[in-house]
């Protein structure tokens, strides 16, 4: 099963019936989820300026993750065409990571934010989104059955999207195995993999996603050529 985009027209179908609280929704192979009934375009866990806030700390990283990000953001969002964009949280690595874009990068997320509505939701690393770039924060948000937040909480919490996980998931088959990023979902909540360049993943596996979904009765909405839904009880760990 695999879900498809259909680019141009500004609609989109989800082959394989993604849907959390009854809404359909479509994850994209790039990472992020779209919204079609509000043409909304949901991203989490950007971490702009992972690289140089790794740098203050000593540990010398490549400085162009934020510009690898921005880049594939705005393509996404030239492709989709959204009249609102919702960040997850966790859209800067830290603090101080707004202070810290160069000129280019400003210029391109201003050029963003002002393109749709823009919302920050606040995230665990970045409380306080800057106030500088465009776009309105809140500590999360609801929008008809859907409620919007960075980290997802125990027990029955239906409609709730969230970030802050980065799901990943390993598929073991014919003597090899793939890790690839994905989307976590069991049709009352979602979790969004990190879309950040150098954000990572955590296998959904982990125990850190038991409190969420009852046992393996999920699936992951696996990145690759296409985006792939497969059941939990095919994943393996690792």
């Amino acid at each position: 099963m695999q879900s498809t985009a259909t680019t141009g027209s500004g609609t989109e179908t989800a082959r394989a019936g993604l849907s959390v609280a009854s809404v359909p929704l479509v994850p994209l192979v790039e990472g992020a989820l779209w919204w079609p009934d509000e043409s909304t375009l949901i991203v989490a866990d950007l971490h702009f300026e992972k690289g140089s806030s790794f740098a203050r700390r000593g540990q010398m990283l490549p400085p162009y993750d934020t510009m690898a990000t921005l880049k594939r953001l705005a393509a996404v969002i030239a492709r989709m065409t959204p009249a609102r964009v919702i960040a997850l949280g966790d859209s800067f690595h830290d603090r101080q990571g707004g202070d810290r874009l160069n000129e280019a990068d400003r210029a391109s997320l201003c050029a963003m934010t002002a393109s749709a509505e823009w919302i920050w939701i606040a995230g665990n690393h970045d409380p306080e989104p800057p106030r500088d770039l465009g776009g309105r924060a809140f500590g999360e948000l609801t929008i008809g059955p859907l409620t919007f937040r960075h980290e997802p909480r125990p027990g029955e919490n239906t409609g709730e999207i969230a970030g802050h996980l980065h799901p990943a998931a390993r598929v073991a088959g014919r003597g090899r195995s793939i890790r690839r990023r994905c989307f976590a979902a069991d049709g009352r909540r979602l979790v969004l993999p990190a879309f950040g360049t150098l954000a990572g993943g955590l296998n959904v596996l982990d125990d850190a996603f038991r409190p969420l979904f009852d046992g393996r009765a999920f699936h992951a909405w696996v990145l690759g050529d296409a985006v792939h839904a497969i059941a939990g009880r095919r994943l393996v760990d690792g």
